[in-house]
């Protein structure tokens, strides 16, 4: 579902442009949520330590690296509410499940008990919009600014086109809100899910 995002011109900004970019549009104008969708399976996070060490089968360092960002994560979610910003995200999660969203999901579950708002759903519900190819993972930020984030083939994020027009943020929050609606708590998908899931050594991909 490409056409999601129409004709609108969009700008193609490298990797550094675009952190850059987000981080003085983020938060810049009050009152808008900013909306995720995540359909990809395997990443690699290199400039993250938890991956790093769950990348070099620790496990146990990486479940503690993510467990000391509840702070950081709990002051995010205070300042997206003091600038009346929710933070919503939708996850698609295919089984079998791949080595990298055994660590994402924890992840996800810590950024979810701190204020965060998750869903977690399966490629079965979004099928009927994959017929000419796989959904892009987007990002909006206030009253115009939707980001298509676009990654190598191994996963590694290398820039994104940035689209500044309100018509088309409000069309693609609309498809996002749609798949929310449809998912699942995180928390409550982990509960159901971690023994099956989560193996108590994680393997990475290499």
């Amino acid at each position: 579902m490409r056409d999601l995002l129409g004709d609108a011109p969009g700008d193609r900004l490298a990797l550094d442009v675009y952190r850059d970019d987000f981080r003085k549009r983020d938060f810049a104008v009050d009152g808008y949520d900013s909306w995720k969708l995540e359909r990809r399976q395997q990443f690699q996070e290199p400039e993250d330590a938890s991956w790093r060490a769950y990348a070099a089968g620790d496990c146990a360092q990486a479940l503690q690296l993510i467990e000391a960002r509840r702070d950081d994560l709990i002051q995010l979610s205070c300042l997206a509410a003091d600038h009346e910003c929710r933070l919503l995200r939708v996850r698609v999660v295919e089984f079998p499940l791949t080595p990298y969203l055994a660590w994402e999901l924890r992840l996800l579950r810590l950024r979810a008990e701190c204020g965060e708002l998750i869903r977690v759903l399966g490629p079965e519900l979004i099928a009927g919009y994959e017929l000419d190819g796989q959904l892009p993972e987007l990002i909006t930020l206030g009253p115009d600014t939707v980001y298509d984030i676009s990654y190598d083939a191994a996963g590694l994020a290398d820039g994104a086109t940035r689209y500044m027009d309100r018509v088309l943020r409000e069309r693609v929050v609309q498809f996002i809100a749609h798949l929310y609606d449809q998912g699942e708590d995180v928390g409550s998908f982990m509960a159901r899910q971690a023994a099956d899931l989560l193996p108590t050594r994680l393997s990475a991909e290499r």
